[in-house]
């Protein structure tokens, strides 16, 4: 069929960064992304215009997967770091924010956008070099104390503020997601360990303080179940199935189909359910659970011989259950079944919660697969919580990998800025002659980049309050929109320092003398209150600063309109 409309040729903007209103919508994303960071961040509510799902959350996986552009360059921005959050689960909003500070400093500060680049190249090799020596002062390591993973654990989740927790159902729920990563792990495997599972049911109506963590698998209750009958004193035997015991024609397979007249194919097919239902009751299989639908005559068939039924169990709970029970999923019924196949739990118990009924199944061995039950309010809530203990669970695992944390609370970024600074403009004439710029230029830049990392930690502060710096330690501090005396700031915002009247100090984003920042005395009874993952946040960086400079360094865009 011929062009109704004659095609229309593509859009070209040159310098995307000097037009007003790529940089307008660059600042609004900006805006966006800080309002919603830290404890005291606000929610959002993302919608589109011809109705459907309201989505509200402060949460940067969800938020970033929500929310679109027409602009290019912020879905170049948005992309970059929702690959950042798939591979590492936390701190999108730290690496989304910088990039975005990063990218407006530089246009501000006037450098020319090829320096720039090769200056923030120069100084995230330095941040990354520092934050790997053993003398980083703003690092700290994790000794898998229960202390250590809580507190890493509950800074996780009273960062996401759609959880909307009470400071004792954080801690309670900060328990539960460690007690569950400590379950996963195994603890006499030889050679290359594989962590296992954690399986999350959500209940909704209830208590967080009802939430639990159980060894083994909760799955939804069959419609009959005699818990006195189910309490053996050896192992269950349980048959897995992945095919569909329907007796649907359909699913009986592909290929061709010849049907001899008169022949009932419905009670062929259920002949042949009712053998494997016969297989397995001589077999001794006291459990039977199909990721899909059973036909009810089968059912009350292996019902009627003291075998629990369980359907639709789906396909996310296959894989636990199968490395649960040790039973390999039958995906024909074309053949017998071989004893290999079957597995075992150690017994059944029924669990409700609220108006939910729960079947356990407990492991008849060591297992690594456990279930946290989730309890919350509402379901905005719920679902909150739900990604916010998903992103804990990655938090822990990653801290198993490399067992470090960054100070939190915004005390890592002004301290990096800090160090950032110091080091920077004491080897200015290197740099400068490396880059061929001037020494201005150089400076600029650097002071561009300390400025990005410092109005990271600024943006944690939402109330009116002012952000501030010591010039001892550069930690980041709060002084509340009603304090006008800095004498009596409480601690810094990771917990680790007290403010004291002999301190000195600097508002962020200003200018103060330079300086190298001081270890923390290392009091054994004073531990931090708020900590960061290392290796997320590295990352992070690193890909906001990798993302600003593709940004910058954007000379065209061409885009088809049609």
């Amino acid at each position: 069929m011929s062009r109704l409309v004659q095609k229309s040729p593509s859009v070209c903007v040159d310098l995307p960064l000097d037009n007003s209103d790529v940089c307008h919508k660059l600042r609004l994303l900006g805006q966006l992304l800080s309002s919603c960071f830290g404890p005291t961040g606000r929610l959002k509510q993302v919608h589109n215009n011809i109705g459907g799902h309201v989505v509200t959350t402060s949460t940067s996986s969800v938020l970033l997967a929500a929310i679109s552009s027409s602009q290019p360059l912020l879905n170049l921005i948005i992309s970059s770091i929702r690959k950042h959050i798939s591979r590492f689960s936390d701190c999108g909003l730290f690496a989304a924010f910088l990039c975005v500070a990063l990218t407006e400093q530089a246009k501000q500060s006037g450098v020319r956008r090829n320096v720039v680049i090769g200056v923030n190249k120069h100084l995230l090799a330095l941040c990354t070099r520092y934050l790997h020596q053993e003398d980083c002062w703003c690092k700290v390591e994790l000794d898998f104390s229960s202390q250590n993973l809580i507190t890493l654990a509950r800074s996780v989740l009273s960062s996401k503020p759609g959880n909307m927790l009470t400071a004792k159902e954080t801690l309670h729920i900060s328990k539960l997601a460690v007690q569950a990563f400590l379950l996963t792990v195994p603890c006499n495997s030889t050679g290359t360990a594989t962590l296992g599972k954690t399986v999350t049911v959500s209940v909704q109506g209830h208590s967080v303080l009802d939430s639990a963590v159980f060894p083994g698998l909760l799955v939804d209750m069959p419609d009959v179940f005699d818990q006195e009958g189910n309490q053996p004193s050896s192992p269950l035997c349980v048959g897995l199935f992945s095919v569909s015991l329907t007796g649907e024609l359909s699913e009986v397979g592909d290929g061709i189909i010849e049907v001899h007249s008169g022949v009932d194919t419905h009670s062929q097919i259920l002949d042949q359910l009712l053998e494997v239902g016969k297989q397995v009751v001589d077999d001794g299989v006291k459990l039977f659970v199909c990721q899909k639908v059973i036909h009810p005559v089968l059912q009350q068939y292996l019902r009627s011989h003291g075998v629990v039924v369980v359907e639709r169990l789906g396909v996310n709970l296959m894989q636990p259950l199968a490395q649960l029970t040790g039973a390999q999923p039958v995906a024909t019924l074309h053949t017998s079944i071989p004893a290999t196949a079957y597995g075992k739990v150690k017994h059944l118990i029924s669990r409700q919660f609220g108006s939910r009924t729960l079947l356990h199944l407990l492991p008849a061995e060591e297992s690594e697969i456990c279930t946290m039950v989730l309890c919350h309010r509402s379901e905005t809530m719920l679902s909150e919580l739900k990604v916010a203990c998903q992103t804990t669970e990655h938090v822990l695992r990653l801290a198993l990998r490399e067992p470090l944390a960054l100070l939190g609370g915004g005390c890592t970024e002004t301290h990096l800025a800090a160090y950032i600074r110091h080091q920077g403009m004491h080897d200015i004439s290197e740099t400068a002659s490396a880059l061929e710029c001037s020494h201005t230029e150089c400076q600029r830049g650097v002071e561009a980049f300390c400025r990005s990392l410092e109005s990271v930690a600024a943006a944690l502060q939402h109330d009116g309050g002012n952000s501030l710096i010591d010039l001892t330690c550069a930690h980041h501090w709060t002084l509340p929109a009603d304090e006008h005396s800095e004498d009596n700031l409480g601690r810094c915002g990771c917990g680790m320092m007290e403010s004291s009247p002999s301190k000195k100090w600097s508002h962020l984003n200003s200018k103060y003398l330079d300086f190298c920042p001081a270890p923390v005395s290392r009091d054994s009874t004073v531990q931090p209150r708020v900590l960061d993952s290392f290796t997320a946040k590295v990352n992070a960086l690193h890909v906001a600063v990798e993302t600003a400079n593709i940004a910058l360094d954007v000379r065209y865009i061409i885009q088809d309109v049609n």
